[in-house]
């Protein structure tokens, strides 16, 4: 019996039978992270809308965005906006803060995706509310794995 690996699946193979791997985030994990942020208070759907491919060929650099539907009025606005992983080692990947000059409630950045998993964005509004967004991403060549 003969087996045609390449190297990376080699090394998938070995990290797979070892017990070894990526270091991740469990997805209780990023329940808890986003409670942190929010103070214990579940967001709402609604109001976040999260833009990331749902098929990702390359973890190691997702284009993200967020946008939220609301004005950003001194008396109503958004205040934060911060985005959390299902499977990376750290569950808090960004967390942008906003004012009434920032014109509009939008942000944009690249991030690393251990794995495929569950992303997720919370907006905290200056009335105290928060509206979230989830989405579920593909990867195919994983990154952030612990070296």
């Amino acid at each position: 019996m003969t087996f045609d690996l390449n190297r990376r699946e080699m090394l998938g193979t070995m990290l797979l039978t070892s017990g070894l791997g990526p270091a991740r985030a469990a997805s209780g994990e990023m329940e808890a992270a986003i409670l942190a942020f929010t103070g214990g208070v579940v967001p709402q759907p609604g109001k976040v809308t999260l833009d990331i491919a749902p098929l990702v060929e390359n973890g190691n650099s997702v284009a993200v965005s967020v946008g939220v539907d609301h004005p950003m009025r001194h008396d109503a606005h958004v205040t934060t906006i911060a985005l959390f992983t299902e499977k990376n080692p750290q569950p808090n990947v960004a967390t942008f803060h906003l004012s009434p000059r920032s014109g509009r409630a939008f942000v944009a950045t690249r991030m690393r995706l251990a794995t495929s998993q569950h992303v997720a964005a919370v907006a905290r509004l200056s009335d105290g509310s928060l509206w979230s967004d989830i989405r579920e991403v593909i990867v195919t060549i994983a990154a952030c794995t612990e070296e």
